[in-house]
């Protein structure tokens, strides 16, 4: 009996602590949160309109998904056109519908470079009680060195699965990390190739396609999921023309071939060193630049951290201060032509 009760209390006891490691594991991820909402504090969101994009997707094609897959005779999406996520964010946006597929190209690669190599915009919008929900239809990230196999950016949705988002409920973006359209309109969500760096099969520093692919937010028997098996929970269904991701653009950060953006006078040439820096970098400008050059520093997001005016030759810029990473310096003459350098904060 003694033998008997000290297997069964082991038993109790290795019971118990399984059971306190699932409790523990599920209350952990049910409280993760990632980067929150364009606008707020800790967005990784990339204005449309920020200069770290080099180049946008200069092709796409698209296979239309149904308005509601649960019901086909309603027929395929059809707002918008392949030709409007083509270039630089607008706004306008092609439909893909439920489950729907696009796969846009450039005219260079993509390549691992510092930080965040594109961006993916959707045209969600915000919930205007809180600031911190949106409407949003969203698309797992797929790409491909070759145009064959492709491979997937892993996916986290911790929005709740038990009562069904309709139309036009509101996502927490805080609960999604690599999935498309977790911003609103004109504002990029940053995918970063380093995640998929070592995988059999992909280039990383040859990327030459980028798949876009609608989540079913159907929690029930049409569901998707995410890379840890969870059912990702948005709007469904949105059994109208315009159903489905909407994809807007394409933005490119790391394009082979195009590592800053150049666009002064040709006889005005800019250098920036010492890069990587630690504390200070120094701007070195050759050639005449009437009323000179005015100066900003960006994060990879696009958010200003510091602007001088008119930096003279030889003028020091303070990096000291900010955490080990990328950074843009934007420098701009009074035409509005720009000088971009990426520079390392080590």
């Amino acid at each position: 009996m003694s033998h008997t009760f000290k297997v069964w209390d082991t038993s109790i006891r290795f019971m118990k602590a399984f059971l306190f490691f699932i409790f523990y594991f599920l209350i952990t991820a049910a409280h993760a949160q990632y980067a929150p909402q364009a606008g707020l504090p800790g967005s990784t969101a990339i204005s449309a309109s920020s200069s770290v994009f080099v180049g946008w997707a200069t092709q796409c094609n698209v296979q239309r998904g149904f308005m509601n897959i649960a019901d086909t005779s309603l027929g395929y999406a059809s707002s918008g056109d392949s030709s409007l996520a083509i270039g630089p964010a607008d706004g306008y946006a092609v439909s893909l519908g439920d489950s729907g597929i696009s796969v846009v190209t450039f005219t260079h690669p993509i390549y691992n470079g510092g930080g965040p190599d594109f961006a993916v915009f959707e045209n969600g919008f915000l919930n205007t009680s809180n600031d911190s929900q949106a409407f949003l239809e969203l698309a797992f990230v797929e790409v491909s060195s070759d145009g064959v196999n492709y491979f997937r950016f892993p996916a986290t949705s911790l929005t709740q699965f038990n009562t069904q988002l309709g139309n036009p409920d509101y996502v927490t973006a805080s609960n999604l990390n690599n999935l498309a359209g977790k911003y609103i309109a004109m504002y990029g969500t940053p995918f970063d190739l380093d995640e998929l760096s070592g995988i059999p099969g992909l280039d990383v520093n040859n990327v030459t396609h980028v798949r876009l692919i609608d989540v079913v937010g159907d929690i029930n028997g049409h569901s998707s999921h995410d890379s840890a098996g969870r059912v990702i929970n948005d709007p469904y269904p949105t059994a109208f023309p315009s159903g489905g991701f909407d994809l807007d653009a394409v933005g490119l950060i790391n394009e082979v071939g195009i590592t800053e953006v150049k666009t002064l006078p040709g006889n005005v040439s800019v250098t920036v060193f010492p890069n990587p820096a630690t504390d200070n970098i120094f701007v070195s400008i050759k050639g005449a630049m009437p009323g000179g050059l005015n100066a900003t520093l960006t994060s990879v997001t696009g958010n200003i951290l510091q602007q001088s005016v008119s930096p003279g030759n030889g003028s020091a810029i303070s990096v000291a201060q900010y955490p080990a990473g990328m950074y843009y310096l934007v420098l701009c003459d009074a035409n509005g032509n720009k000088w971009v350098e990426k520079v390392t904060k080590r």
